[in-house]
C-alpha cells in the first residue's frame, strides 16, 4: 500500500526491530496508523507488513515526513538518513549499532536533530532495554520524543554516547548470553537424568519466573542470599560457579562485546 500524504513518522526498514517499533507505537497509541508510514525496499515484506499493520503506509521508499526512525543495515544508514532529511525530517533517531552521531549529523545536515540508541530484541515483545545518546543540535525534546518511541517497546536510559558500546556490550548483547545460560542449563538438566522436554520447560520457566522477581526492584545479590542456605543444595552449585570463574566470564565477555562495538564504530 502507498500513498502520497504526508507522515508524522517514517519508519525506514521494515525487519524484525522496525516492525517491533511499529507494532509498539500502534499499541501505545503513540501515533495514528494513518499518520505512520514503513519503509521497505523488498516487495514481499511489504505485502507482510501491510498485512500485519492495517491503516499504516507501507512503501518502497520514504514519503515526505516530520521524522525518522533509521532502521536498517549500517552500512545503509548514512544514504537512509540523508534520504529522510530530503523528504523533510526535522527528527532522526537511529537505531543501528555503530553508526556515530558524527556519521549521522554529516548526513542529515545542520538543520535536523539527531539521536542515536541501542535497543535489544526482546524490544520485539515489547519488553527491550534501550539507551538513547542526544546529537549536538537535539533538544530535551527532541530526546523526549525519541524516548517516547522507545518506551513503547520496553525501558529507555539515557547516557553520553561514548558509554553506547558499553551499553551494546551489557544489554545489546546481553540477550545471547540468557540464552546461552538457558541452554546449557537444559544440557545440564538431561545430564542429570531429566527428559529434554522438561528439562526445557524447567529452564523457560525458571528464567521467566526469576526475571519476574528482579522486577520488583530487589537487589540480584540479596535474592540470590535468599534461595542460597548455608550448606545447602544451592551453595554447592554456586561453589562450582564460583571455582570455575562464571561471574569474572560475564564480565570478560561484556568486555569483549563493548571494545567489538568500539572496533565497529572506528570502521
Amino acid at each position: 500500500m502507498s500513498n502520497a500524504a504526508r507522515s508524522t513518522l517514517v519508519v525506514v526498514g521494515g525487519g524484525n526491530m522496525g516492525a517491533a517499533l511499529v507494532g509498539g507505537l500502534l499499541a501505545a497509541a503513540t501515533v495514528d496508523p494513518a499518520d505512520l508510514s514503513i519503509v521497505e525496499v523488498a516487495g514481499a515484506r511489504r505485502e507482510q507488513l501491510a498485512t500485519m499493520f492495517p491503516g499504516v503506509n507501507v512503501t518502497g521508499d520514504i514519503p515526505e515526513c516530520d521524522a525518522a526512525v533509521i532502521a536498517v543495515k549500517p552500512h545503509d544508514v548514512p544514504g537512509a538518513v540523508t534520504r529522510a532529511a530530503s523528504r523533510g525530517a526535522t527528527r532522526i533517531l537511529s537505531i543501528a549499532a555503530g553508526v556515530t552521531i558524527a556519521t549521522l549529523e554529516a548526513a542529515a545536515g545542520d538543520r535536523v536533530a539527531v539521536v542515536r540508541s541501542m535497543p535489544n530484541t526482546p524490544a520485539m515483545v515489547r519488553q527491550g532495554a534501550s539507551a538513547i545518546a542526544a546529537g549536538t543540535h537535539a533538544s530535551d525534546s527532541d530526546v523526549e520524543w525519541a524516548e517516547s518511541i522507545l518506551g513503547s517497546v520496553g525501558t529507555v536510559v539515557r547516557v553520553e554516547e561514548s558509554h553506547l558500546d558499553a551499553v551494546t556490550g551489557l544489554a545489546g548483547s546481553g540477550p545471547a548470553y540468557l540464552f546461552l545460560v538457558a541452554e546449557a542449563l537444559i544440557d545440564a538438566g538431561v545430564a542429570v537424568g531429566l527428559s529434554r522436554d522438561v528439562a526445557d520447560a524447567l529452564v523457560r520457566q525458571l528464567l521467566t519466573g526469576s526475571a519476574a522477581l528482579l522486577a520488583h526492584g530487589e537487589a540480584p545479590a540479596d535474592l540470590r542470599a535468599k534461595v542460597t542456605s548455608p550448606g545447602g543444595t544451592t551453595a554447592a552449585g554456586i561453589a562450582v560457579l564460583e571455582s570455575l570463574a562464571v561471574p569474572a566470564a560475564f564480565v570478560d565477555a561484556v568486555r569483549a562485546a563493548t571494545e567489538r562495538g568500539r572496533e565497529l564504530g572506528r570502521s
